[in-house]
């Protein structure tokens, strides 16, 4: 079987790690780089060994010898490049979150579903090693609370990205959804979100927290922030044993196991895994799987928790004022 021929779309630093993982994979390469700017692509086509650069995303998506593309933009150009990949046939990496908005979300995926190809949400928390660990260990008994933090000091500046709306900023989309998306994994969609926050000059969210609150009294405690450091850690409490996961709690190389009548038991990372990047090595390791095998979404990140948790991040982006 031939090498799984990859495309990246976008040449910024999310765009160079995860080709720089894709290209030391065994069974895969970079085959093509597109950019705005050919300059840009062809200097990351050089440094990842890809044999073509594109001056377009489209140019990119119509490339006969791209299997898959790895969608790196800004969030507002999600939907832009996956609709041109997955009109060329392509399987689709796309960076989270899925899109900039539900409707783009949606549309996504109403595309992907319809043509039959692949499509998945780039939540590399997911494919951490020791995250799974946590989600599939029996001994917590029922789970009752997660909590979750992430935030860190940015100043302002409305041309960075982070803080400008039209390229989807604010902190609920880049660093939210981290927080939100360890809830959804280990309890689910919640029945109620009350969040609180503040709004930056340009409009965009510049921090959340709040309380998820699910059926039986379960609950999450999440925040995140682009106004001030927070601990970026993460916990899981149930009925049995309790996890402290270590910053940066989405893709953490140690988790402590707690609970009465057991010895304390830390995880970690097998050193093969990839360190800090072993999320990335799982998430493209699951587009060559589900190719291989001929499906066309994920049941690791299922593309229906994907538009959940964009209507729960717009829901609570609602909430601010």
């Amino acid at each position: 079987m031939r090498d799984l021929a990859w495309g990246i779309a976008a040449t910024g630093g999310i765009a160079r790690t995860v080709g720089a993982v894709i290209a030391a994979e065994p069974g895969m390469r970079v085959a093509a780089v597109g950019s705005r700017s050919v300059e840009r692509a062809a200097a990351l086509a050089a440094e990842l060994g890809a044999e073509s650069a594109h001056g377009s995303y489209e140019e990119l998506c119509a490339d006969p010898a791209v299997d898959a593309v790895y969608v790196a933009t800004p969030h507002a150009q999600h939907l832009e490049v996956a609709e041109a990949a997955i009109a060329a046939g392509k399987a689709v990496l796309c960076e989270k979150p899925l899109a900039a908005s539900v409707a783009d979300a949606e549309r996504m995926v109403a595309l992907a579903r319809s043509a039959g190809v692949f499509l998945m949400e780039a939540m590399w928390m997911r494919f951490n090693p020791l995250i799974q660990r946590v989600a599939a260990d029996p001994r917590f008994g029922g789970i009752r609370s997660v909590g979750a933090s992430f935030g860190f000091a940015l100043p302002y500046d409305p041309a960075h990205r982070l803080w400008a709306p039209e390229l989807g900023g604010g902190a609920l989309l880049d660093l939210g959804i981290y927080p939100f998306g360890l809830a959804q994994l280990l309890l689910g969609t919640p029945a109620e979100a009350h969040v609180t926050g503040s709004l930056a000059p340009s409009g965009v969210d510049a921090e959340a927290g709040g309380v998820l609150v699910y059926p039986g009294g379960r609950r999450a405690l999440v925040e995140c922030s682009l106004l001030g450091p927070y601990a970026n850690d993460a916990y899981v409490v149930g009925t049995e044993m309790r996890a402290d996961i270590q910053a940066p709690f989405w893709a953490p190389e140690r988790v402590l196991l707690s609970g009465p009548g057991m010895e304390r038991e830390e995880l970690t990372l097998d050193p093969g895994a990839g360190g800090k990047q072993a999320g990335y090595v799982g998430e493209v390791r699951e587009v060559r799987d589900a190719l291989a095998e001929g499906r066309t979404e994920s049941a690791i990140m299922p593309l229906d928790e994907s538009l959940a948790m964009m209507g729960l991040l717009a829901d609570a982006r609602g909430q601010l004022s």
